[in-house]
């Protein structure tokens, strides 16, 4: 695992084996089926940590993902074989949050991350060189700087890499010969790194973005693709960012979540209806903007008027602390979603009985 250089501080952000560390001990305590070779737990406890539970023992395990069960088992069995894992779905449907808490999971360690970029060097994948020690003494070992992937074929440990479509077409079949010969060559030195067992990759991907690399057929076969959706249902969408919101505003000292329940409920309407086209009633078709508006956009304005809530208002959440953030959200091209927003306000949102005080909150900023 990788030492913080914050350890004995509280720092803003835990890793997941290190904020849910209790959970994890519990789980690993109680667990008494197989587990594959250097997992920390069983596949049936990998499971259960995602989506939580209650213990014998009484511990509850909080729920990471709030989803269908049967695809986090798909996602887990598919760790347990030799075929990598390919979170796919569309912004904020939590492919990075699911990713980080299956390596802590399995492997203890969720440290172990590429992260994709246009910019991503094929050393990124493979490894690096320390050119001191390069020019020194010429290629060897010592001279050599693993990368994340690479210490995860060593060690048994589970690597992950972010936004593998996002990373160059040349760069991404660097993965290749590792998912399916399982070996990184080294030809400067006339060697290899072989994985052993308990080592695999967890990669995510969307489609939705603009300048995304396509995987090539070869890639995307080593790969076992579980698709990530939207919430089903509001009131899913509801639990999901209320419990998203409460866990981030705690270690932000924010008024806790419930004081705004309405509120949280309002913006993940606006977002449902404007990302579905029509009204949760059906009988009025709207407008989409050019936004994703995902559950992760959602979770980011009932924060920001957490924050504001605490810091400028009562410490209570109301209309006028998401109206701000609810705009920057939804208008993203300031012509075209303008006029998106503008029509819903007026034809959806001040129609709705007891939505008076979020009408004039969003039309005061809007104008």
């Amino acid at each position: 695992m990788t030492t913080s250089e914050n350890t004995g501080t509280e720092v803003l952000r835990p890793h997941a084996e290190d904020a849910f560390a209790h959970e994890l001990r519990a789980l690993a305590v109680a667990d008494d089926r197989p587990r594959p070779e250097r997992w920390k737990l069983s596949p049936w406890a990998v499971a259960t940590y995602l989506q939580g539970g209650t213990l014998p023992d009484g511990t509850v395990i909080t729920p990471k993902y709030v989803g269908p069960r049967r695809i986090v088992e798909v996602a887990v069995t598919t760790l347990a074989t030799d075929r990598a894992l390919l979170l796919l779905g569309v912004p904020g449907t939590a492919k990075t949050w699911v990713s980080e808490h299956l390596a802590a999971a399995v492997s203890g360690d969720s440290t172990l991350l590429v992260q994709g970029a246009a910019g991503t060097p094929e050393e990124a994948i493979r490894y690096g060189w320390n050119y001191a020690q390069l020019l020194a003494h010429g290629p060897s070992r010592d001279a050599l700087v693993p990368s994340p992937v690479m210490r995860a074929m060593a060690d048994g440990m589970t690597a992950r890499v972010e936004e593998l479509t996002r990373i160059p077409a040349d760069v991404q079949d660097t993965l290749i010969t590792i998912l399916s010969e399982k070996t990184l060559p080294i030809p400067e030195l006339g060697q290899e790194t072989q994985a052993v067992r308990g080592f695999n990759l967890i990669a995510t991907a969307n489609d939705r973005d603009r300048g995304v690399n396509e995987l090539s057929s070869a890639l995307r076969r080593r790969f076992n693709t579980v698709v990530l959706p939207l919430p089903s249902t509001a009131d899913a969408e509801v639990d999901i960012v209320s419990r998203r919101v409460e866990q981030i505003g705690r270690s932000l000292d924010l008024p806790a979540a419930p004081e705004g329940t309405d509120e949280i409920r309002r913006v993940v309407t606006v977002f449902r209806e404007l990302r579905g086209g029509v009204t949760a009633d059906g009988r009025t078709k709207v407008k989409s903007p050019s936004g994703t508006l995902s559950t992760a956009e959602a979770i980011s304005v009932i924060t920001n008027g957490l924050a504001l809530a605490a810091h400028f208002g009562d410490g209570v959440l109301r209309s006028a602390d998401v109206a701000a953030g609810l705009l920057g959200a939804v208008v993203r091209d300031p012509a075209a979603d303008r006029v998106v927003w503008q029509e819903y306000l007026e034809t959806v949102v001040r129609e709705r009985d007891g939505w008076k005080d979020f009408y004039r909150a969003c039309r005061e900023v809007s104008v």
